[in-house]
């Protein structure tokens, strides 16, 4: 009885505080859905991945409120990207903002979209992923993974090779130690430019440099400047020859977790992020490069003889190899030249 009566004192302390402060507890009150989002690159203005983060949560937060919200993991906090994927997949980490290179690895038809010279610039990889490319290579990537895309955005600039010491041809890449993703649609592509593709995580990439593991790699000139690559390989070959787009993935328990009458909320709000952060990587990318020209990163164009004969290579021993690999690929190969014919 004395416990009891201990219990009500209690009991009734915490009201009269409550009511005095005009504190009550709301029936029905929902706590915030928190979502985790991965990304490899830090947490700056000149990073492709947190230009989208920024952006979706500015939409999401006008869309929704409070009821969302999402912890953001940069400069692979949550573990390198390869093991990001899996995570993904799994539901222990809810999105990721990368390349779709790396998600090759588990729905190898991505990788088409790393293949060397596949898109002329990023306007002819919006046109063709918009007009349904993007679409059937959703398709594939949900049979797979059961994850769904929720933006195909962009990194600030076509990717380059970056090295210590100049290159101005093709024929002077050749053998030289280059980074690479860990796909094989970028080793396949690096392979036939001649040079040795070397596939580390991108965190281990600056000490590599100064330790001469590799002798340069490839990358957008966004991510050189936001990673400081510059400090340890400033000659950029404008090889020009990747217009990738960035790829925000999210699993099924992390989708699961949005409400269901607040979910077409959030997919409207990452389709504006998308077409918004776009328009910005348009921008960046000209902003990138010029920044690293005031960094003294001397940048050397692709003659044009070697990018007609490269991209002959590619055609003729990529494009046509993958589509008879990977047989669902082959109308989204049609799809690109189309958007190609059109531009």
């Amino acid at each position: 009885m004395e416990e009891v009566s201990r219990r009500q004192l209690v009991a009734a302390s915490i009201g009269g505080f409550a009511m005095a402060s005009g504190w009550m507890p709301t029936a029905g009150a929902q706590s915030a859905v928190v979502l985790r989002v991965s990304s490899s690159m830090p947490a700056d203005d000149n990073a492709a991945h947190y230009s989208w983060y920024q952006l979706f949560t500015a939409r999401l937060k006008e869309a929704v409120g409070d009821r969302i919200r999402l912890d953001y993991f940069p400069n692979s906090q949550l573990g390198k990207e390869s093991d990001v994927v899996q995570q993904v997949k799994v539901g222990s980490i809810d999105m990721m903002i990368t390349g779709s290179s790396i998600w090759a690895t588990v729905a190898p038809e991505l990788g088409m979209l790393d293949l060397g010279y596949m898109f002329d610039s990023f306007e002819h990889a919006a046109k063709a992923l918009d007009a349904g490319a993007g679409k059937d290579l959703e398709k594939i990537l949900m049979s797979k993974t059961n994850v769904s895309v929720l933006g195909w955005g962009f990194h600030f600039g076509a990717r380059n090779v970056y090295t210590k010491t100049p290159v101005k041809s093709l024929a002077e890449l050749k053998d030289r130690k280059l980074r690479v993703l860990p796909a094989p649609a970028f080793i396949e592509t690096f392979q036939l430019m001649g040079a040795t593709p070397t596939p580390i995580p991108v965190n281990e990439l600056y000490t590599a440099l100064q330790t001469g593991v590799v002798d340069g790699f490839e990358h957008d000139a966004g991510t050189v400047l936001a990673q400081k690559f510059y400090e340890v390989a400033n000659k950029c070959f404008m090889t020009q020859h990747l217009f990738s787009p960035m790829f925000v993935a999210i699993g099924k328990r992390g989708l699961d977790n949005v409400p269901a009458d607040l979910r077409p909320k959030f997919m409207e709000a990452a389709s504006q992020a998308t077409q918004a952060q776009r328009e910005v990587a348009a921008r960046k990318s000209n902003e990138a490069i010029e920044a690293l020209k005031e960094l003294n990163v001397e940048f050397s164009p692709m003659p044009q003889p070697d990018r007609d004969a490269i991209q002959k290579v590619m055609a003729e021993k990529l494009y046509a190899r993958y589509a008879q690999q990977y047989p669902s690929t082959k109308s989204i190969f049609e799809a690109i030249a189309a958007a190609r014919r059109s531009a």
